[in-house]
């Protein structure tokens, strides 16, 4: 099994993109600037109590002003693609009408500068962030947030489309709906049972259907959505911790991906207590299933799954879940496994076979306990070592026969990390948050390797 990152990287083919990730809230600082609408997040982090170290994204990894540094760092590090993500209120400020052009601009000029740099832009239209304005008719609990954003969507691919050729629609629909809408640990901050939280879902999926259409309308492009997917295991073989396992699979690896893919939600779902179908209309599917040209997977880490007793105050989901499976962990407290990222590829090719399109993998990477050494070092051989496990499963995966187009790490850069504040580093970029000073870590470096070996082995260099 190759180990080195030169052996590693000479593995993959010619037309594989080799990137690293972000999402705008988490890294762009500047929320104030240049007409930037108040968003969910913004009003969120207002409420005491919601980040661990009282912090938000005011000024984070400051991106927005320090994306030509950026770049140049990803042109160091060979990388081939970028994926970030378009912040919603820098464009729209309150969700609709007319385009803010001083925001729209910046990713005009992150666009062209990536371009000029040979980096493919690969533009995510929603990752967890969304005007505040929106929330008064409830946010994506509204199925008129469906067509605001395939407008939002339509504005973008008009200035954006000439030039990017790669879109996600959403990323982790489920995620958000479980995060932000039920276990209310995210913005909005709502908390539903996972039954009356359905409509989100819908209304989110339902989006990305629109949101399809209106890219296409303006860009011969690949666009998708992503999902974050998990081998879900019983705690015990008892039949109702089997169940719950069956019942949470369905919601975290099959919900989206059997509505985009086949048209229809999992009948496992038949199972949840208190289902509210009721925001699915007659020809929303059809919208839903609008095809796609790749899928992007989000994966960390497997999860163990155990019923819940019933009880005079149903709970907020029928099930508890816990991330387990392994011995080496990160700063997270989460273990690194990285057959499970095979495990949910195979999955996905079983139950999918040819409708499943080529996948690349969104977000995968690790939190560690990063530290600057005196000598203006950074090293993560934890980092490096998660990295180069998954690679390996990955290669192992397309040789089986599932086609994946793409790697990027999550993440670039360290970052604001949600409800964690900057108490977790996720970057292969070690941020000094007092100076803003970028340093390469070791795994970039290994990352680095990797990627030459990769140009050198398919003659790009």
């Amino acid at each position: 099994m190759a180990e080195t990152p030169a052996a590693l990287g000479a593995t993959f083919p010619r037309d594989f993109l080799f990137g690293v990730a972000t999402a705008a809230y988490q890294v762009e600082g500047a929320l104030a600037e240049d007409g930037r609408g108040e968003s969910v997040w913004d009003r969120f982090l207002r409420e005491p109590g919601r980040v661990v170290d009282g912090s938000d994204g005011s000024v984070s990894a400051n991106h927005y002003h320090r994306w030509r540094e950026d770049l140049g760092i990803m042109t160091e590090l060979g990388l081939s693609a970028y994926r970030f993500s378009v912040c919603w209120s820098r464009v729209q400020p309150t969700g609709s009408g007319a385009v803010n052009e001083a925001g729209l601009g910046f990713y005009d000029r992150l666009v062209d500068g990536l371009l000029e740099r040979g980096i493919e832009p690969i533009a995510t239209l929603f990752h967890s962030d969304m005007p505040a304005a929106l929330m008064e008719n409830g946010g994506w609990c509204a199925r008129e947030t469906s067509t605001r954003f395939a407008d939002f969507a339509e504005h973008v691919a008009r200035r954006l489309g000439d030039r990017v050729r790669s879109w996600f629609t959403i990323a982790e629909p489920y995620t958000l709906m479980r995060h932000s809408y039920v276990l209310g640990e995210h913005a909005p901050g709502f908390r539903l049972s996972t039954g009356a939280a359905l409509p989100v879902m819908h209304h989110l999926l339902l989006g990305h259907g629109l949101a399809t259409r209106a890219i296409r309308a303006h860009s011969n492009a690949r666009i998708g959505l992503t999902n974050h997917s998990s081998p879900c295991r019983p705690a015990s073989n008892a039949p109702e911790d089997r169940a719950a396992t069956v019942l949470f699979d369905a919601l975290r690896n099959n919900l989206v991906t059997d509505a985009v893919l086949l048209g229809r939600y999992p009948k496992e779902l038949e199972a949840l207590p208190d289902a509210n179908w009721s925001a699915v209309r007659e020809g929303d599917l059809d919208i839903i299933k609008a095809p796609i040209d790749w899928l992007g997977l989000t994966y960390f880490h497997p999860l163990t799954v155990t019923a819940l007793k019933p009880a005079a105050t149903p709970a907020l989901e029928p099930f508890e879940v816990e991330v387990t499976g392994g011995a080496a962990e990160t700063t997270m407290g989460w273990p690194i496994v990285p057959s499970g990222l095979g495990e949910v590829l195979t999955a996905l090719r079983d139950r999918y076979g040819d409708k499943l399109p080529p996948v690349v993998i969104t977000e995968n990477g690790c939190s560690m306990p990063d530290q600057l050494s005196e000598d203006g070092r950074v090293d993560d051989p934890g980092r490096i070592r998660f990295l180069s496990g998954h690679l390996q499963v990955l290669t192992e995966a397309m040789r089986s026969g599932i086609r994946v187009d793409g790697y990027f790490v999550w993440s670039f850069l360290d970052h604001f990390e949600w409800e964690l504040g900057y108490t977790k580093r996720w970057g292969i970029v070690y941020v000094d948050f007092a100076t803003q000073q970028r340093t390469l870590k070791s795994s970039a470096r290994w990352y680095r390797e990797l990627i030459e070996s990769w140009r050198s082995a398919t003659g790009q260099v």
